[in-house]
């Protein structure tokens, strides 16, 4: 082919932006959707990055992430890069055979699980330094999910990006404070071990996003990161799935909440005696639990104290249409974590048009809106006030509809995947416009903030950026 026939094709189509788009690293240690916010995010994020005109490929170890529209033309791409999945179920804390070891790393990865510790941020981060350097000039960004690992600081062959949701060291100081015993204590500080390198990792970081202003501050208090590295972009529902439909009938007394029930975070304990206390006025109060059923703990010994087996159930594993339909069939969502970073469980059931009920732990506010006016909001870690919640929003339609509609309204003007790729998008060009150029190639122009979520600016923030 000629020099003039080559400079003559077309080059790609511009993104959503007008500039040419950019080609996206994006990892996770974690990403299958079902276990946890960091998959969801992974999963919706890569999808509107490629709406937008981007190219997204994830590169991820086991659980594998679940992306949306794959095989389409311009779709996410899936690398997988495999764990020794120590973890995994039926069999989780095994012992690999001697033919899985591949390298070092899964020596490390084995010796730091047979110690009671995490590995997989630190042994994640490795794998996928030396997959980055292999592919030099691949990418334009590489996107960090919450891995934090020593593999990601210094050249990767193009620009970081980090998003830390909220600092693993606020679930580890609630651990301790709920750890009954020293040897529980001990348990625990051995397996959050791995935060003590997120720290150190985390201040050498060039650019943080996170998702709420409750998070860029804990960030700068927790894990000593300059504020003016922090950048709020804030997260949301997918608001076509999650919807209103009259068609699901609402079932009386039903409460819908999604939780880990071994994890104190999530505070699911209050909130079992919570319905135990409305249960003695409104019989036909019943909770729905989207998670794993524990088998001991405080959760369990609150559910066979108070006689509560027929009145909460607990289900996993069910659909995205399922889940929907589960939100959609409640009288009241409840969320009722002493902290959240953000709340996509909040988020997810105010586009449903199901009113809530919420906490003021965290960024829970920040999404959830005023008391009254979007949610009724109670106090973190007190079972009385969201008993008084329940009972006021179960006995009470013409409060039920008001908030519910307001919630879906809040969502749709301030929380929706498409403005969260939007605004990683320019956090993007400003990185690629920011790091030195490859050789015979110009960086990519910076797109300048057009509106306020651009800046990370929204409602009701504790904190900008």
């Amino acid at each position: 082919m000629t020099a003039e026939a080559s400079q003559a094709e077309p080059g790609p189509e511009p993104a959503a932006d007008g500039l040419r788009p950019l080609r996206v690293a994006l990892l996770t240690y974690k990403g299958n959707p079902f276990c946890g916010g960091q998959g969801v995010y992974v999963r919706h994020l890569s999808r509107e990055l490629t709406r937008l005109g981007h190219r997204v490929e994830v590169i991820g170890a086991q659980p594998y992430p679940v992306l949306d529209a794959q095989d389409a033309p311009g779709g996410p791409r899936l690398t997988e890069l495999p764990s020794l999945d120590l973890y995994r179920q039926p069999d989780p804390f095994r012992t690999p055979r001697r033919e899985e070891y591949r390298d070092w790393v899964d020596a490390l990865e084995v010796a730091t699980m047979w110690t009671g510790g995490f590995p997989e941020p630190l042994t994640f981060s490795l794998r996928a330094r030396r997959h980055l350097l292999a592919r030099r000039g691949d990418f334009d960004v590489v996107h960090d999910n919450q891995t934090l690992g020593y593999g990601l600081l210094g050249d990767l062959g193009a620009p970081l990006v980090t998003t830390i949701h909220h600092p693993i060291t606020v679930d580890r100081r609630l651990e301790l404070d709920a750890a009954g015993t020293w040897q529980r204590r001990l348990s625990v500080r051995r397996w959050y071990g791995f935060t003590r390198m997120q720290k150190r990792v985390a201040r050498r970081l060039p650019r943080v996003l996170t998702v709420s202003g409750t998070s860029r501050q804990e960030i700068v208090d927790d894990l000593g990161v300059r504020g003016d590295r922090v950048h709020v972009v804030p997260i949301g529902a997918d608001t076509a799935l999650f919807s209103p439909d009259p068609s699901v009938p609402r079932v009386p007394g039903r409460i819908v909440t999604t939780s880990s029930a071994d994890v104190p975070l999530k505070g699911l304990v209050f909130l079992v005696e919570a319905l135990a206390k409305v249960r003695t006025e409104q019989p036909d109060a019943h909770l729905v639990v989207v998670g794993r059923r524990p088998a001991e703990g405080p959760v369990a010994q609150a559910l066979e104290r108070y006689g509560l087996d027929g009145a909460v159930e607990f289900v996993k594993g069910i659909s995205d249409a399922e889940l929907v339909d589960l939100v959609r069939s409640a009288e009241v969502a409840c969320v009722p974590s002493l902290y959240e970073g953000f709340s996509l469980p909040a988020a997810e059931a105010m586009a449903t048009g199901t009113p809530l009920l919420a906490t003021t732990g965290g960024a829970v506010p920040e999404v959830a809106g005023r008391d009254g006016e979007t949610c009724l909001a109670v106090p973190p870690g007190d079972a009385g006030a969201l008993a008084a919640g329940l009972g006021r929003l179960l006995g009470d339609p013409e409060l039920r509809a008001r908030l519910g509609a307001a919630g879906r309204d809040r969502v749709l003007r301030h929380f929706t995947w498409a403005r969260a790729a939007e605004g990683t998008a320019a956090r993007y060009r400003e990185a690629v416009a920011a790091a030195p150029a490859a050789p015979g190639r110009a960086a990519p122009r910076a797109a300048a903030p057009t509106s306020p979520r651009d800046t990370g600016v929204y409602p009701e923030s504790r904190a900008t950026c």
